[in-house]
């Protein structure tokens, strides 16, 4: 494990079990990928996500992955609890941020026992950066499905969009100390892509990027060069391939190296080289989750809030 790893990869992950999942009509308004189910019963709906939450956590554990499991609670309704991301994330001066939601039901997902669970694992909270109070005036920035932050670089980039505000995003970075690179991305029907997660995700030595969903080529070969002048060997995907969750991906410390943890439907959209690629850094563990995906429109890399606080013993 290098200095980058150290620094790019999370010691921890943050996952809550969902207890009420389900289609939620406010999000679907702005992914895409949501398709309601109108086939399996609601209770069906959620034994089979609790299922194929499991399946992904004990494949993550197994693999040496350091996982704190929270369960979700039954009130109130939390159709997205499984994404624990977008709400929260974890800094390596010790700041938690919270985050400004833009669906009213997804607001109810922050949970101050989970900053407490996550103290409890050995960590060293010093500061909360509460920037919910954006909701208010109606805007939103969605932790880091909105935001694939660069940490060894000390860089954000953000695809603005609905979710995505850029004002809010300047202020968060200036409270981080990070640079940011913003663009536009879209879908292959040109609608915006909801969440930066979805079209490309930061590991230590290589980066995942759905190039041709960003329209606008000054920003496209800003985003890329970027990366690049990083060290960082770029995977390029398609739309094709983004809408398998390809770019929705990411790479994790475990205890002797690292994994890449993917869903099924992402691992098999990318080519055998890209596989092998991706494999050089990290090995891919990938967990179907074709209701999660399929309902909700997120996947592997939605379902991982990354820790990368400081232990409270150092």
């Amino acid at each position: 494990m290098n200095d980058r790893s150290e620094i790019q990869l999370p010691s921890a992950v943050v996952m809550v079990r969902p207890a009420a999942f389900g289609f939620n009509p406010e999000t679907a308004e702005t992914n895409a990928f949501q398709k309601q189910n109108d086939v399996l019963s609601r209770r069906e709906i959620r034994i089979r996500a609790r299922r194929e939450f499991d399946i992904m956590a004990e494949r993550l554990q197994a693999a040496g992955v350091n996982i704190i499991v929270v369960e979700d609670t039954e009130s109130p309704i939390t159709p997205d609890a499984v994404f624990p991301n977008n709400w929260i994330s974890f800094h390596h001066d010790g700041t938690v941020v919270l985050y400004p939601m833009s669906s009213s039901s997804r607001r109810l997902e922050r949970r101050a026992d989970i900053i407490d669970r996550v103290a409890a694992c050995g960590y060293r909270v010093t500061r909360v950066l509460d920037l919910s109070h954006h909701e208010k005036e109606g805007g939103f920035l969605e932790g880091t499905g909105s935001v694939v932050f660069d940490h060894a670089e000390r860089c954000a980039y953000a695809n603005i969009s609905p979710r995505t505000n850029p004002d809010i995003l300047k202020e968060l970075c200036a409270e981080l100390g990070y640079s940011r690179i913003t663009f536009r991305a879209v879908d292959k029907s040109g609608k915006d892509i909801y969440h930066t997660n979805v079209m490309m995700s930061i590991g230590d030595g290589f980066a995942v990027v759905c190039a041709d969903s960003i329209p606008d080529s000054v920003e496209r070969r800003l985003v890329t060069e970027s990366l690049e002048a990083a060290g960082r060997e770029i995977v390029t995907i398609d739309l094709e391939q983004l809408g398998h969750f390809a770019g929705n991906v990411l790479q994790l410390r475990a205890r002797t190296g690292s994994v890449v943890s993917m869903s099924t439907a992402a691992c098999l959209a990318f080519t055998p080289w890209q596989r092998t690629l991706i494999g050089k850094y990290g090995r891919i563990v990938e967990s179907p989750l074709p209701l999660i995906e399929g309902i909700e429109g997120g996947s592997a890399r939605c379902m991982l809030a990354g820790v990368h606080l400081p232990m409270a013993s150092d």
